[in-house]
């Protein structure tokens, strides 16, 4: 009787919260600056779901720490599904491993829909010398630490890219870390920093418009919107540390809200439309369902474990 009761209970406290939400504006966050491909993929994400959030669905800007000021917030907020997060995997399974943080391991929040993928790549303004990645190479050898090259992040992808070309290729360069794109491009035009490390989507506007020059791809094939650029393996460097984006809601979010959520991301993931915006950008769309997420974070996590050991970031 007590196990019927409590059964009850449970169904009338969740419907009501189902046939409700969302009943007032849901945040977004994102843990990068404006701009950036967080922000790119973020924009037209929220274009294909405002139907089903018709009170309002603005994205909110927390960058910093490479994406875990976002984080931290998310894992902070009430779990009711008003605050949700569209993050890189590297703040959840490379941040958390290198800073003291307030969530540590994929048990902490609750992901419920992959986005999209990619790889980064290595790019120089068109005015640098260096034509090829064997050129940057060279002169990385010849003058140890002088060639700076920015980053979004200490703990993002694109700098654990940086870090693991330096150990095959046996070279010192300075890591510059940024918050995020918005910095990081200025910074490279400027001529503030020799070459940078940042993502298809960001790259393809500065390219076309022939201020930036790709010299790598960090993928294990050629890129198709980039198909002229080597992969670092083609230059003889064998890196290739992949990004995806998910959505993720606080731990304990109701389970149909959370099953709201993942409906509504999946319905725009798989729109012809978001496909084709994210491929002009260099982007796969990437729809995975929660309960296949966090294996795969709790996969990568251990695999970068590893790779923070052998580079020598992992903290503790």
């Amino acid at each position: 009787m007590k196990t019927l009761i409590g059964a009850l209970l449970a169904l009338g406290f969740a419907l009501p919260v189902a046939a409700q939400y969302p009943d007032r504006p849901v945040t977004l966050l994102n843990g990068y600056p404006a701009g950036g491909n967080v922000d790119i993929v973020s924009r037209q994400l929220v274009e294909g779901m405002k139907a089903r959030f018709p009170r309002g669905l603005p994205i909110v800007y927390k960058p910093g720490a490479a994406g875990a000021v976002a984080v931290t917030e998310l894992t902070r907020s009430q779990p009711d599904g008003y605050t949700i997060i569209l993050t890189p995997h590297s703040a959840l399974v490379i941040a958390a491993q290198v800073q003291d943080l307030a969530y540590k391991t994929p048990d902490d929040y609750e992901p419920y829909a992959n986005v999209v993928s990619y790889y980064p790549m290595l790019a120089v303004r068109t005015e640098s010398p260096y034509k090829t990645l064997q050129d940057l190479v060279a002169a990385a050898k010849a003058d140890p630490g002088k060639i700076s090259v920015g980053s979004p992040g200490e703990g993002t992808s694109s700098h654990l890219n940086l870090e693991e070309l330096m150990i095959k290729a046996g070279v010192k360069m300075t890591h510059t870390p940024f918050k995020g794109w918005g910095q990081s491009s200025p910074a490279l035009l400027g001529g503030h920093i020799d070459a940078l490390v940042a993502q298809p989507a960001e790259l393809k506007g500065q390219v076309d418009g022939k201020r930036m020059r790709v010299l790598a791809a960090f993928q294990p094939t050629r890129h198709p919107v980039f198909p002229d650029v080597p992969t670092a393996k083609e230059a003889g460097y064998d890196v290739a540390n992949g990004v995806w984006f998910l959505l993720m809601a606080p731990k304990g979010t109701p389970a149909a809200v959370v099953k709201y959520l993942h409906d509504a991301a999946r319905e725009a993931v798989e729109d012809p439309k978001f496909v084709k915006a994210m491929a002009e950008r260099g982007i796969d769309a990437d729809y995975r369902p929660g309960s296949a997420l966090r294996a795969d974070l709790w996969r990568e996590y251990k695999a970068h474990t590893d790779i923070l050991r052998r580079i020598g970031m992992l903290k503790k």
